[in-house]
């Protein structure tokens, strides 16, 4: 049995997003085919996730330098103790499958958050003598995106920056397998949106086969 982490990053649900839409195309495939795979929803628009800020680096320094959990602030513990909530969450799954849509040539600041908060040292990746290497060598991720242009040829190919960035990540923590389903152009031609969205349905449900 695999647990898969289901992020999705987006305010609107599957009636109003393309991305969300066909990310429950997706994830409804998946837990007919693998019905013992463990699915753990993680709405970022819902989920608690504390920015990196001063109460964060303050905590951390306390806890390098040697003092117990304890000797925290009240600002700090709850804020390092929910980091590190999310990041075993995250080490802990088999699959992770993020949903975004792309925003101003990347993703909602939500994912930033998320993607910092279980960005850590010793968990997701290691410095070594020869750099850093990434820990997370026995899993595999997928990405949903919706565009509204056309990025995935063109002109506009080099200003996307959501997927390259997850992929950059996912290198990073030494994830073997990143995949992306990419909803385009539905906004660019409002008369083959419809087309557009059920044809990345069907890509969709069958990469939940495989997957």
């Amino acid at each position: 049995m695999a647990k898969v982490l289901y992020i999705t990053a987006h305010p609107h649900d599957d009636t109003q997003s393309y991305s969300m839409a066909v990310a429950k195309a997706f994830i409804d495939t998946y837990k007919e085919v693998h019905p013992n795979d463990e699915i753990i929803n993680v709405d970022l628009y819902k989920e608690n996730i504390p920015q990196l800020d001063v109460d964060i680096f303050s905590g951390w320094g306390k806890l390098r330098s040697g003092q117990s959990f304890e000797a925290l602030s009240a600002e700090e513990k709850t804020k390092v103790g929910r980091l590190s909530e999310l990041s075993e969450q995250f080490i802990s799954a088999d699959k992770y499958v993020f949903v975004t849509p792309l925003w101003n040539f990347s993703f909602p600041p939500v994912m930033k958050a998320y993607i910092d908060a279980v960005a850590v040292a010793g968990k997701t990746f290691k410095y070594t003598e020869q750099g850093p290497v990434g820990l997370l060598t026995d899993k595999k991720a997928l990405h949903i995106q919706a565009r509204g242009g056309i990025y995935s040829e063109g002109p506009a190919a080099q200003m996307e920056m959501g997927h390259r960035f997850l992929n950059i990540i996912m290198q990073f923590f030494g994830v073997p397998s990143f995949e992306g389903l990419f909803v385009e152009g539905h906004n660019a031609m409002p008369d083959k949106a419809e087309e557009i969205k059920q044809n990345a349905i069907a890509r969709a449900k069958d990469l939940a086969h495989t997957f």
